[in-house]
């Protein structure tokens, strides 16, 4: 990790521990995923790589391979536990493409349902998410530890 992950929340979240706290549903040994506390849609998650990089093409094959088999397996479980009708997929790289974490690179997986965009955050500048991080957490969690072998104990 060295001292460009020392003030990476993705880095600080992965090396506390605490992983219930920090939402990470699953650490493999090159990628991990974390739910988004400021999540788009509910379980709005990011499936990110262990190492600190904001760089895509700085990844070796073994991680980019990790990082996208992971994504595969949370993908399976979202529409498993929360039955969404699509989904988006991507990566913002840089912090002028809108990475709000620019020097650790993170592929977000946002679950998509019919109806889900509205006008509160025009008007309010608010986002309705009508369940819990703790409930959806809970429910991706179980099915997580059903999908990898290599789970967080929490």
């Amino acid at each position: 990790m060295g001292k460009k992950g020392k003030n990476c929340f993705l880095c600080q979240s992965l090396k506390g521990g605490k992983y219930k706290q920090s939402l990470i549903l699953y650490r493999g040994k090159k990628s991990f995923v974390i739910m988004n506390r400021f999540p788009y849609n509910t379980g709005h998650l990011m499936v990110c790589p262990n190492r600190h990089t904001g760089v895509l093409e700085n990844l070796t094959e073994s991680e980019i391979t990790d990082l996208m088999k992971t994504a595969q397996i949370s993908i399976k479980v979202i529409r498993a536990t929360l039955k969404p009708e699509a989904l988006n997929l991507g990566m913002n790289l840089g912090k002028i493409s809108g990475a709000g974490v620019a020097n650790h690179l993170h592929l977000h997986i946002v679950p998509r349902w019919s109806g889900d965009t509205n006008f509160m955050p025009i008007l309010a500048e608010t986002k309705v998410v009508s369940i819990s991080l703790k409930e959806v957490f809970n429910k991706l969690k179980k099915n997580f530890d059903k999908h990898f072998r290599d789970t967080i104990k929490k």
